[in-house]
Order: C-alpha cells, then structure tokens, then sequence
C-alpha cells in the first residue's frame, strides 16, 4: 500500500469491523510466476497472502495447486499486454501501464534491459496528465509518437509537442502500426523497442 492510502483501508476495515492484513509486512513463500514485471512481485505477494487467509477460514487450497497456478497465470487466463515479450531480435516489449505508480515501475525495468539503443512506441488519451508522467521516460531514447484509434486518443502531434518539452524527441505517425513498423525498422538486434503509454495503443499491436 501507498503511505497515502494506507489510512483509507484502515478506516474501513475499522468500519465493517473486518480485520486488516498489509501484505508486504506478511511472511509467505515466494514463487515463481509466468508474469515478468517487476510490479507483478507486489501483486503476487498480495495474492499469496489472500489465498493464505481463505486457507486460515478452512478453504482447501494445497500449497501445490498455489505454485502450480501462479506458475502459469498467463498460461490460464490468457493475459495479454503486462510485459508481454512480442519478438527477440529485436527484442519487443509492451506494457499497459499508463498512470504514474505503473509507468514508473516499468521505465525503471525497461532501463535494465541490455540494449544498444531504446525505440519508443507512445501514444496516450487526450485527458491524461502528462506532466505526471512524461518524467519518467529516458530521454537517451527515440519515440515514435502515435494516436491510439480510440475516440479519446491524443493527437499525436500535441503528444510530440508536449514530450519535446521533457527532451524526448521523435517523429509522429499516422497510426500506431505505422509507428511500430518504422521503430522495427530502424531497429537492430541489440535494440529494445518498447510499445505503451496508453492501454489502447497495447491492444492495437497485440
């Protein structure tokens, strides 16, 4: 939980008169996941320790059947866009994250990729903050600035404009194919090329 939030949930819990767990201060196994973002790490933990509470009510759930279904979430339940790895060579990722919390996440793990040179696949809605969230791109990086086809998308060139004011620089395209096209085209194979901003622009490419 975020230090702002944590006084919400306690307000509740002490409302309904429910008892209240933080997970990151529970001790439970860690195990290992088909889902390959580092955020993912919060939300397992999370997971863990609420199967662990239904457990502690008399639920049957083996520690197995938790391993096992955690191995294979995507596997399951055919998640789609959450680091998801579209290609090697290069290597293509994309990720729905599109508020501040996600996209720090994930900025902060695209930098540890190795990679000669990043290429950027952006595009976002009309009505999203971007002073919040343009920091947090690599300016070491090239974009592609794109409008998700989606009524509410950003005109791609108000997107490039804005950007260009946080010193991440890149040229507009028509559509978001067109622009991951021209980003897989430019890229070599020691490239990483990133597709994401928007939860819209994921899911025109996946």
């Amino acid at each position: 939980t975020l230090p702002e939030t944590r006084p919400v949930f306690a307000a509740k819990a002490k409302e309904v008169g429910a008892p209240i767990l933080w997970a990151e201060e529970e001790e439970v196994p860690i195990f290992e996941s088909d889902l390959k973002a580092d955020y993912q790490v919060v939300n397992l933990r999370t997971a863990t320790v609420a199967l662990q509470c239904l457990k502690d009510l008399g639920w049957s759930i083996p520690e197995e059947a938790i391993q096992h279904g955690l191995a294979k979430v995507v596997t399951n339940t055919g998640l789609q866009g959450r680091w998801q790895i579209l290609d090697t060579s290069p290597k293509v990722i994309c990720d729905t994250a599109h508020n501040e919390a996600g996209l720090r996440w994930v900025m902060n793990q695209l930098m540890t990729e190795p990679h000669d040179q990043i290429h950027l696949v952006i595009g976002s809605l009309s009505d999203k903050d971007l002073k919040r969230i343009l920091p947090l791109f690599p300016t070491e990086a090239t974009y592609y600035f794109c409008k998700p086809d989606v009524p509410r998308g950003m005109d791609a060139s108000e997107l490039q404009q804005a950007a260009k004011g946080y010193g991440l620089i890149g040229e507009v395209y028509p559509s978001v194919h067109s622009a991951y096209d021209a980003a897989v085209e430019a890229a070599n194979n020691e490239d990483v090329i990133f597709i994401g901003g928007s939860t819209f622009v994921v899911a025109e490419v996946v």
